[in-house]
């Protein structure tokens, strides 16, 4: 049994703020739902997720809250172990997909140690570290997908797939400052200087919001496009609820900064999963 405190810092809940990036390649390739939809699905979202979590824990050692996690207990080595076993394991159940996908578990894995490991630390770079976030969690990961759920590079490149791969990284280019704005305080004591940071709290709010207005106008240009006006329609009613709460958020933060905090972050990564989530859903099965 492992401990409990290398099991909450795998953080396996977080993995569904990152299920719209799935969901969305799976609506883009309509495979059957089978065993290697299945397996593909089990290696990122059981496996390669929580193992990154896990490794960036163990070298961030934080005292305050993070993605996910209230109050991280005290890391321990067997966190790091646990975190390389579960890395190894998805390249080896990889490999009986294809040798592309494993290659490509592999590449995620390294950037993402990359982001925390003291030698490197993406972390302390903010442009860096904000481009190699959106990069490998939206396009790397949506092409990711393709190729594991057809078991090679076929029809990769073409840009029927690479355009909405791109729109999910503009997307997590908006998004991604916003989970870090209540993290300014810790990121300042370790030295770590992210995008959030260097934007301010107000300077990330619009940011967020410039980046979130230019990708929603894409996405509906991309749906008008390759589907019909009338998903452009539904993709914009299944946000609303999103920008709602981010509206709300902005004025309440403008008045108190103490609105700035984990709650409302962590209210609205999983407003805007489960809203982005479940149109990706619909989309799949329309």
């Amino acid at each position: 049994m492992i401990k409990k405190s290398t099991f909450l810092h795998l953080r396996f809940p977080f993995s569904f703020f990152l299920l719209p990036v799935f969901l969305f390649a799976v609506a883009i390739d309509q495979p059957e739902f089978g065993l290697q939809f299945w397996l593909v699905f089990f290696i990122l979202h059981f496996l390669l997720y929580p193992a990154s979590n896990g490794y960036n824990s163990y070298f961030d050692k934080d005292e305050q809250s993070i993605g996910g996690l209230k109050n991280p207990p005290k890391v321990s080595h067997e966190l790091y172990y646990i975190s390389w076993g579960m890395d190894l394991l998805a390249i080896v159940l990889g490999l009986w997909i294809s040798w592309e996908f494993a290659m490509m578990l592999f590449i995620y894995g390294l950037v993402s140690k990359a982001y925390s490991h003291p030698k490197i630390r993406l972390k302390k770079m903010p442009i860096v570290g904000w481009l190699a976030a959106g990069i490998f969690q939206g396009y790397f990961t949506f092409l990711m997908v393709i190729v594991g759920l057809e078991g090679g590079m076929n029809g990769v490149w073409q840009w029927p797939v690479q355009f909405p791969a791109m729109l999910t990284t503009m997307l997590l280019f908006g998004s991604y400052p916003m989970t870090q704005i209540y993290q300014h305080e810790e990121d300042s004591r370790r030295g770590d200087r992210t995008m959030s940071l260097i934007l301010g709290i107000m300077g990330t709010f619009h940011f967020t919001a410039a980046f979130f207005t230019v990708s929603v106008g894409m996405y509906c240009w991309y749906f008008i496009s390759f589907y019909e006006p009338s998903i452009a329609m539904y993709f914009l009613a299944a946000l609303s609820p999103v920008l709602l709460f981010f509206g709300w958020w902005y004025l309440q933060s403008r008045k108190n900064l103490n609105h700035v905090n984990f709650q409302n972050t962590m209210r609205l990564n999983l407003l805007s999963s489960l809203c982005l989530n479940l149109f990706f859903l619909y989309l799949s099965f329309s």
